[in-house]
């Protein structure tokens, strides 16, 4: 079905034979969207293994970085390996992650066992890039054990984080107004596991009581109860405690047959994703090429036309889409996909 080039099969092997600098130039040409995505994307596909998927979302501030890096360590202690992809705020200049995640997980920098790399939101309001979401599939056919994936923490749009986690963890923060950022957030409705870190802060009591108290009445599964574990990241208080609850949500997973379910449900997430973003990414360029779409933009733009009729009047355009359909073939026959 692709047509790989010489390079990128050479990298894919090489990261599959445990190359830590093949691994990392994949990484970047996913994050870079170069060409050849498409045709490593397809091989890790092909090679993945049975890595477990741990989403880490929350308030910022709240500790997640410090938290991660202590799961790091219960992971390391059972002599197992652990990838991180570390999501930071984009700069919007560069595009490139400004936060460096990296430079609070520097205690795992020469464990062999330890894969971290930072990657920017490249403006996804989820908080989870398309580059993101694939950087954690190259971890896992890279062998890693355990794929952390840390959001940033925007408060009330990291939802993203559950098309690519198995257990996903929200991560709240004493006298921040966390009790009502979640129900907005509808943090609620993502989280697995919901962890009050800084528990040694004022007002931590109330904030478990208040959580414990919606999420009886907002019970979402009848086979798992959301816990609400206190910690103390900085301390390394409270994180065994939270790593064994991560093993049981995913050996409940398992046992009732929802792991399987969560991940058919994301890859046709990621398919449909993968679709509309093409389709998007080939509407930017006909619109710098096509005769037609250039003449209906101008007429938006000085006010002729609304905005929505133009919509309408451009999809009923015959022109206009076999103009993209050629585009778009072209640029399938680039990457070296067939199609009928």
């Amino acid at each position: 079905m692709f047509d790989c080039g010489r390079e990128a099969v050479g990298l894919v092997n090489k990261m599959l034979a445990g190359d830590r600098r093949a691994l990392a130039q994949l990484l970047t040409i996913i994050e870079n969207e170069k060409p050849e995505s498409s045709h490593i994307m397809h091989m890790v596909q092909q090679n993945q293994t049975n890595g477990y998927y741990i989403g880490v979302t929350g308030s910022p501030g709240s500790g997640k970085s410090t938290l991660v890096d202590k799961i790091i360590l219960q992971i390391r202690s059972l002599g197992l390996k652990a990838g991180v992809i570390a999501v930071d705020p984009s700069s919007p200049f560069s595009g490139g992650a400004i936060l460096g995640d990296r430079i609070r997980m520097q205690n795992h920098a020469l464990d062999s066992g330890v894969f971290i790399r930072s990657l920017a939101t490249r403006g996804s309001l989820g908080g989870l890039s398309r580059a993101a979401k694939n950087s954690a599939r190259i971890l896992n056919a890279s062998g890693k054990d355990y794929c952390i994936i840390e959001t940033v923490g925007v408060g009330q749009i990291e939802i993203d984080i559950v098309d690519s986690a198995d257990t996903t963890i929200v991560v709240l923060m004493p006298e921040a107004g966390d009790s009502v950022q979640a129900i907005k957030a509808g943090i609620l409705e993502i989280a697995d596991i919901i962890v009050v870190n800084k528990a040694d802060i004022k007002g931590s009591d109330r904030l478990i009581a208040d959580l414990q108290v919606m999420l009886q009445e907002n019970q979402r599964h009848s086979w798992w109860q959301i816990p609400v574990l206190a910690t103390q990241a900085t301390k390394d208080i409270g994180v065994k405690e939270l790593f064994e609850k991560i093993e049981e949500h995913r050996r409940v997973l398992g046992e009732t047959g929802h792991l399987q379910t969560r991940r058919q449900e994301q890859r046709v997430t990621e398919f449909m994703e993968i679709i509309e973003q093409k389709i998007k990414d080939f509407f930017k360029e006909c619109k710098k090429e096509d005769t037609y779409l250039k003449k209906i933009t101008e007429k938006v733009k000085a006010g002729e036309l609304d905005p929505y009729s133009a919509a309408i009047e451009a999809l009923g355009s015959n022109d206009l889409f076999q103009n993209l359909l050629m585009k778009m073939r072209g640029e399938f026959k680039k990457e070296g996909v067939k199609h009928a």
